[in-house]
């Protein structure tokens, strides 16, 4: 099993690349401890900082996603996963705890204002392809019961089944999500600003130290780009 940034994602991001944490063999606990549930507590407060100007939209973190999503066909009001987390923030409501692994990637993805999301790898069916899709791949989005197929010129995550994540990385599908009895995982970080390349390297690495402390399993990392667009995952 592989996975594969097809040629049409590097169309519209060449310059792009996605720090990729294979994490297998996961021995999952079912609630956070208190470590962990402080640490995105403290990741709250590290947010607000990349939010500097009064126009929410403006913030650089903010803009770069918000011009990505331009460049494809996107549902209406789809945004990025980071800015969902930072809309949060800058209302004073908090990331809730939900378990130990989305905690953590939670925790990463505020301290660094950079997007992570996870899937669950057992939960595929063939290779995961992130590609602009011909429409009509079937995606039940956590939380709803209902179909909600992708559209033609769509980017997103999807195997052989249909989407895992619509829009590149606005929302997760409930085929594969994580839960606490995921046993092996694969977590994305995306960054499409050639200006954060060493961000998203302190990110990953930072979020491999948490999952290796906080949790037992194996890991792998890895980085994806136009010239290594592709590995192998099981």
């Amino acid at each position: 099993m592989k996975f594969i940034a097809s040629e049409s994602f590097w169309e519209l991001f060449p310059e792009a690349e996605i720090g990729i944490i294979l994490f297998k063999d996961i021995k999952m606990e079912e609630k956070s401890s208190r470590e962990i549930k402080d640490k995105l507590d403290d990741a709250h407060d590290k947010a607000l900082t990349y939010l500097t100007k009064p126009v929410f939209s403006e913030n650089p973190v903010i803009k770069v996603w918000r011009d990505a999503f331009k460049l494809f066909k996107t549902k209406k009001g789809a945004r990025c996963s980071i800015e969902a987390l930072l809309k949060r923030v800058s209302k004073d409501k908090d990331v809730g705890s939900i378990n130990p692994l989305v905690d953590i990637y939670n925790t990463t993805s505020l301290t660094y204002a950079l997007p992570c999301g996870a899937e669950d790898m057992d939960k595929f069916i063939g290779d995961i392809k992130l590609e602009i899709t011909q429409g009509g791949d079937e995606f039940q989005p956590i939380g709803d019961d209902k179909n909600s197929p992708t559209l033609e010129g769509e980017l997103c995550y999807k195997d052989d089944q249909g989407a895992i994540c619509r829009c590149f990385n606005w929302r997760d599908g409930q085929r594969t999500m994580i839960t606490e009895d995921t046993k092996n995982a694969i977590l994305f970080m995306e960054n499409i600003d050639p200006e954060r390349k060493e961000d998203l390297k302190e990110a990953i690495n930072y979020l491999a130290e948490n999952l290796d402390n906080h949790l037992e399993g194996n890991l792998e990392i890895h980085f994806i780009t136009k010239d290594n667009p592709s590995i192998e995952i099981k």
